[in-house]
């Protein structure tokens, strides 16, 4: 069950406390952060591969065809319904839905640009009017040791906000599908659904996407700078 908003004048008396510089971040940071599931079938193939099984073999236990579902972050760029996230987390996928943060329900949207080797995409919402944005900071001075906030839908868990360091810089981040390049390694907790999510500094600025974290570690994570991401997108910003 989704959690009301507080009314100002309810809100604890400690959250508005000048100490916490994390609350006022996260108040004006969510409102731009949605929640992506994306739902996918099995190719032919493996449909086919699994009604033999069932026939020949009907004690050997087969998974269903039942469309996977899976979960990822993203932030609005454009008031116009324009939305970054990662590549990987919309890039095999049958449908995908997205979730504001006002929103009950989820709206279907379009994939607008991709580039799958940097894990990068926009998305298009359909809206009715000016969506909030998240205000792109700049990833060039940021040094080890700031304060940073994740925010997303880890594991399905929407709203999502967790802490941490900026734990390292340049880090070289290359796999067989993707580069990419150099990204900020931090120890705010990214798990599963948290990709496509905003890294953001106690400003409140985005400086990175939040985009793979290594196992088995919990406080391992990488984002991509965002101004080698600002390059790319921007035909998608005001």
């Amino acid at each position: 069950m989704k959690r009301k908003r507080i009314p100002t004048h309810m809100r604890s008396r400690s959250a508005d406390h000048p100490s916490n510089t994390f609350v006022r971040v996260v108040r004006k940071v969510l409102p731009s952060v949605v929640s992506i599931v994306t739902h996918s079938r099995p190719s032919t193939h493996a449909t086919l591969d699994k009604q033999w099984l069932r026939l020949f073999f009907p004690d050997v236990h087969v998974e269903d065809d039942a469309p996977k579902r899976h979960y990822g972050s993203g932030f609005f760029i454009h008031p116009a319904g324009y939305v970054l996230t990662n590549e990987h987390v919309v890039g095999q996928t049958d449908l995908i839905q997205v979730q504001t943060y006002r929103q009950k329900n989820a709206t279907a949207a379009r994939i607008a640009w991709r580039d799958p080797k940097r894990d990068l995409a926009v998305l298009k919402l359909p809206v009715k009017g000016p969506v909030p944005v998240c205000k792109l900071g700049s990833s060039a001075s940021l040094e080890v040791g700031e304060w940073v906030l994740a925010l997303g839908n880890p594991l399905g868990l929407n709203q999502t906000a967790t802490v941490g360091l900026v734990s390292g810089l340049d880090r070289r981040l290359h796999t067989t599908e993707r580069d990419y390049g150099e990204v900020i390694q931090t120890d705010a907790a990214i798990n599963p659904g948290n990709s496509g999510g905003p890294l953001v500094n106690v400003l409140g600025e985005v400086i990175g996407i939040n985009a793979a974290i290594v196992y088995p570690s919990q406080s391992i994570g990488f984002a991509i700078p965002i101004d080698r991401v600002k390059t790319y997108i921007a035909p998608f910003l005001p």
